[in-house]
């Protein structure tokens, strides 16, 4: 149990909070070893024009991307893929551009898991944000990329997080957020900081644009008309002859089927299982959780989206069947159970970490056939046929044995040009990563210096 005696003057600074999780916070201490800095202090609100929510107000959500917007939660911010996303009506959702974000702005979740930081980069301005996404909007007095890289860092995420209040649902406020210190580093350390997280930026502009390609590619071979109706009859032989001799009227009528009956008549194909020499995923295993130096990385499903793959939990080194556990990258993965249907191409990012039972792997043959293969399951073909192999009434679940027989169009003459942009892609989004992490543990060990001096 922590325990501490607090000064009114203490009590005071922080507009009165006498709450005990306020004070004994990790925030208190970096409050104390940022006043320690060599370099003047400013406040996260002198550094930057704005920060604000945007505003609140009743969504319509549309289905259609002529009329609509792509609309980012708080955990959307955070995603390699920002495309894939709802889409808020852009005729009825009021002052629209009050929601819309801008390039260079730092995103700090204001709910849920509060704290997160995304920069926004090309691909994100022009969307539009929820009211729990605080916008800071930098000035000229410190570089963009610097304000980020120190918000972002495990000091700046201890603040973000020393000014959490509510009793059931936790929020954090842009007046709290403007309150905090920073340090004005030195230009040149600016300078260096800043260039790697706006080359971090360009990377993962450059990577989504060639994913888009690959994509769109598929999408323009494949366009399907779904009715409205959705009555339809099923012959005793199809039944029979289906995979696990599946009845379910969802197998039948899904989008799926329809993707499935239109490759298998009109185009070359090959099944998914010839791209891969594995598709499985491991057992159930016992966890055991432990500090960063004694354990490896540990992803849930949804960790794998992430534009930075990361993850607070550690499981231990001396876990039974570790090797059937860790990640490698070029391997294509997906979640059975949950946002089914969405995949992810491991980066250098996600490589050497470990992924639950909950992640199927796909383990490609080569390089370019992982890469093709992961190309055309973006689609919405291949998105499609992935949900169609979907069971379960509650929590419903894929497994890898329904995946081996999705066929794959095989474009020759397009084959290679496909899997150089998916593999051109992932090359980028895991420098962008690794230039993140750079700029942000430069920023972090600056603070550690001024502890130990």
């Amino acid at each position: 149990m922590k325990t501490d005696s607090v000064k009114i003057e203490a009590i005071r600074e922080a507009g009165f909070r006498s709450d005990p999780s306020y004070h004994l916070s990790e925030g208190v201490e970096v409050k104390r070893m940022v006043s320690r800095s060599p370099y003047s202090l400013k406040t996260v609100g002198d550094v930057t024009s704005n920060i604000f929510i945007g505003n609140r107000a009743k969504r319509v959500y549309v289905t259609n991307r002529d009329h609509g917007i792509p609309f980012l939660s708080s955990s959307d911010i955070l995603k390699a893929d920002l495309e894939n996303v709802k889409l808020a009506s852009a005729k009825y959702t009021p002052e629209i551009e009050q929601m819309r974000l801008k390039k260079g702005w730092t995103l700090i979740s204001r709910s849920g898991t509060i704290g997160n930081c995304a920069f926004a980069n090309a691909k994100h301005a022009q969307k539009l944000a929820s009211e729990d996404v605080i916008r800071a909007c930098p000035n000229n007095i410190l570089r963009a990329g610097v304000l980020y890289a120190y918000l972002a860092s495990q000091y700046g995420h201890s603040l973000l997080t020393q000014g959490t209040f509510g009793a059931v649902i936790q929020h954090i406020e842009p007046a709290f957020v403007a309150s905090l210190p920073i340090p004005m580093f030195p230009e040149e350390f600016q300078k260096e900081v800043d260039g790697m997280i706006q080359e971090s930026a360009r990377l993962r502009e450059e990577a989504a644009d060639a994913l888009g390609e690959a994509k769109s590619f598929f999408d323009d071979k494949f366009q399907i008309n779904v009715p409205s109706n959705k009555f339809s009859s099923v012959t005793i032989q199809s039944i029979h002859s289906s995979q696990n001799h599946r009845f379910e009227a969802n197998y039948y009528g899904a989008e799926g089927a329809k993707y499935e009956k239109l490759i298998t008549e009109n185009f070359k194909h090959e099944p998914l299982n010839d791209f891969f020499f594995d598709i499985s995923r491991p057992d159930i295993f016992k966890r055991k959780y432990v500090s960063a130096d004694a354990g490896l990385m540990f992803f849930g499903s949804s960790e794998l989206f992430m534009a930075t793959p990361h993850s607070n939990k550690f499981v231990s080194k001396k876990t039974a069947g570790l090797e059937s556990l860790i990640l490698q990258e070029g391997w294509v993965l997906l979640p059975r159970s949950g946002t089914i249907g969405d995949v992810a191409y491991a980066t250098s990012q996600h490589a050497q970490k470990l992924a639950s039972e909950d992640v199927i792997r796909l383990k490609p043959n080569n390089i370019l056939r992982g890469a093709y293969a992961y190309g055309f399951l973006l689609s919405q073909a291949g998105k499609a046929m992935l949900q169609r192999a979907i069971f379960g009434s509650v929590i419903q679940h894929i497994e890898p044995p329904m995946l081996k027989f999705i066929p794959v169009p095989l474009f020759e003459e397009k084959f290679e040009e496909i899997a150089n942009l998916v593999i051109s892609a992932n090359k980028k989004l895991g420098r962008a990563g690794e230039l993140e992490l750079e700029a942000i543990s430069m920023v972090e060990a600056e603070i550690e210096k001024w502890s130990k001096e």
